[in-house]
């Protein structure tokens, strides 16, 4: 024979009772203390002496990075420098290959017409690339020249200080054949670039 069994029955309490009420409350602010409470003892979060570490460390890297940043900023300024000033040289010294002859025996001959020298035969030698550059080639030149020796000193102090960058590579005195007059071969290189449009 069956029976009847019946679960005992739970009463939920209401949320409008006044005593539900001040348990909720009651539970709210125990939750809150023990934050607080967390919070004081450093359990959460980090404690002021590491905080303060923290923020050294963090002024620390910030000063290395802007130290690195200007230093860049200094380096990128001589770069800058430093190209502005190539290209300059190189339009000053060098010549463009398409007038490379004409414009260094223009220069040699002013130079020796100023020392009181006469330039005599020049022979020219096949222009050779330098290396690590694509655009630039050295000319090498052999210059005979006639006259006294004061000019001669001249013409070398002139070249010395060309406006096209010519260097004496050496040079070569005869012995006077008549009275004072020397005759002197000089080999000279003179520097050339690929201009735009400048081809032979």
């Amino acid at each position: 024979m069956a029976r009847n069994f019946s679960l005992p029955s739970i009463s939920v309490p209401s949320l409008k009772e006044p005593r539900t009420l001040v348990r909720i409350g009651l539970g709210l602010l125990l939750a809150a203390n023990l934050v607080a409470a967390a919070f004081a003892f450093h359990l959460i979060g980090s404690s002021p002496q590491a905080l303060k570490q923290e923020l050294a460390a963090a002024r620390a890297q910030s000063q290395a990075e802007q130290t690195r940043l200007k230093r860049s900023r200094l380096l990128t300024s001589n770069i800058d420098k430093g190209k502005s000033e190539s290209e300059r040289f190189l339009a000053n010294y060098f010549t463009s290959r398409r007038y490379t002859y004409s414009t260094i025996v223009n220069e040699i001959n002013q130079a020796a017409k100023t020392a009181g020298m006469t330039m005599k035969e020049a022979t020219f030698a096949a222009l050779d690339p330098i290396q690590g550059s694509d655009d630039l080639s050295m000319l090498t030149l052999s210059v005979n020249f006639e006259g006294g020796y004061p000019q001669l000193v001249k013409l070398v102090n002139l070249l010395d200080r060309s406006s096209k960058f010519i260097i004496i590579e050496s040079l070569q005195i005869a012995a006077p054949p008549k009275g004072e007059i020397y005759s002197v071969t000089f080999k000279l290189n003179a520097f050339v670039r690929d201009m735009p449009g400048g081809a032979l």
